[in-house]
């Protein structure tokens, strides 16, 4: 896929329907899955969830992390990775995220999309199987070509790292 050839639309006038997506980018999945990702807000989503494919519940304590299947595989076409995320309900309500947020899903895998929850809240939670546990946004990339250089070109932000422009 040539990913120049996307096309974008600007924002509408205020009062007017949002866009819809201008690329429908087809993704092959795997037949076994039984909860194919979806978008619960159809074009005003950027992410589509993924479920957990279990057969039972697993409960999570505070501070536990564990393995949760999603039972989705896909070939992503070439130009194009998947960024795993956290839902935002189960994260800012529950304190459950992924261990690796976000996780890169690179066009070559084939495997399982798994998701390593990880409890971070003071209570335990229990993921229910079909249950929404994380979300997938299918991001176009560019590969750079690394020159060594002996000195870096000079910016106005320089060595300032984290923090480097305070609080307020």
């Amino acid at each position: 896929m040539d990913i120049s050839t996307l096309e974008y639309r600007t924002a509408p006038d205020p009062g007017t329907e949002p866009p819809s997506p201008t690329t429908e980018l087809v993704v092959p999945i795997a037949d076994t899955a039984r909860y194919i990702p979806s978008y619960a807000h159809g074009a005003e989503d950027a992410g589509c969830d993924l479920r957990a494919d279990i057969a039972d519940p697993i409960t999570l304590g505070p501070l536990e992390s564990a393995w949760v299947g999603t039972g989705v595989r896909v070939a992503l076409p070439e130009g194009v990775f998947a960024l795993q995320a956290p839902r935002s309900g189960i994260a800012c309500n529950h304190g459950i995220t992924l261990a690796n947020a976000p996780g890169v899903i690179d066009p070559g895998y084939r495997g399982e999309v798994r998701c390593k929850l990880l409890n971070l809240g003071g209570d335990p939670y229990t993921v229910q199987p079909g249950e929404r546990v994380a979300q997938l946004v299918i991001i176009p990339f560019v590969h750079a070509r690394f020159v060594p250089v002996r000195e870096l070109p000079a910016s106005s932000r320089g060595e300032g790292g984290y923090g480097s422009t305070g609080r307020l």
